[in-house]
């Protein structure tokens, strides 16, 4: 009878332990800006602390977006730590704070974003490692041409070059992924009306990455994904 190796044994307990203390990752997922991924991301959160859970706002981009600032009222919301860079002050999610603040879950927009040079660490999908790590649930939000493995595909359907992308391994590892499913035809209304960039940008995009025929394929690549 062959008997289990004693030490592999305590390091199959010893990671099952560590994974049960580790925070889970809630993914909002979609096609596209302008879709309604951090709105639905605020409102799950909201939910979550009528509920008692203790929530707070590591970062929110809300992109002058009136409805979606509003959820934010009456929501902790985490101060954005303050770098220099070129001469500059810049504001960034403040890991250190929300590390020692703990909140039971905590809210990070945009898991592709580049942090600003003099953070800990390059990508903001880092630091949501190091949330988990420490046992904070985190909620944040991600297009599906910030994928990897998508990134030339993606390119191809556009001709836009996406810079900022996650590990395809990072999105594998949510505990959940939610969809939030817009069809093309009112998410240009939505960008016509104003309600995801303003002025000359929303022009542009109407021209450029949000062709209808770029929004019909990135649709079906996030809804296959």
């Amino acid at each position: 009878m062959n008997r289990p190796d004693p030490d592999a044994l305590l390091d199959r307990l010893q990671r099952e332990e560590a994974e049960s203390q580790r925070g889970r990752l809630k993914i909002f997922f979609g096609a596209s800006a302008g879709v309604g991924k951090t709105y639905a991301m605020l409102q799950a959160a909201r939910r979550r602390a009528d509920e008692g859970i203790d929530v707070v706002v590591g970062i929110v981009e809300t992109h002058g977006r009136i409805e979606t600032a509003a959820l934010l009222d009456g929501l902790d919301v985490l101060p954005l730590a303050q770098i220099d860079y070129r001469g500059r002050r810049l504001g960034e999610f403040d890991l250190d704070a929300a590390l020692a603040r703990k909140p039971q879950l905590i809210l990070v927009d945009e898991l592709a974003h580049s942090n600003v040079h003099g953070a800990r660490h390059l990508k903001r999908w880092q630091d949501v490692h190091e949330l988990l790590d420490a046992g904070i649930d985190v909620y944040t939000t991600v297009n599906v041409q910030h994928l990897e493995s998508l990134n030339d595909v993606v390119a191809q359907i556009t001709g836009v070059q996406v810079r900022e992308t996650i590990p395809d391994g990072v999105f594998d590892r949510a505990d959940e992924v939610e969809l939030i499913d817009l069809p093309p035809d009112d998410l240009l209304d939505r960008l016509r009306e104003g309600k995801v960039y303003g002025g000359a940008k929303s022009q542009q995009a109407l021209t450029e990455f949000f062709r209808k025929g770029n929004l019909i394929a990135l649709r079906q690549l996030a809804l296959r994904a």
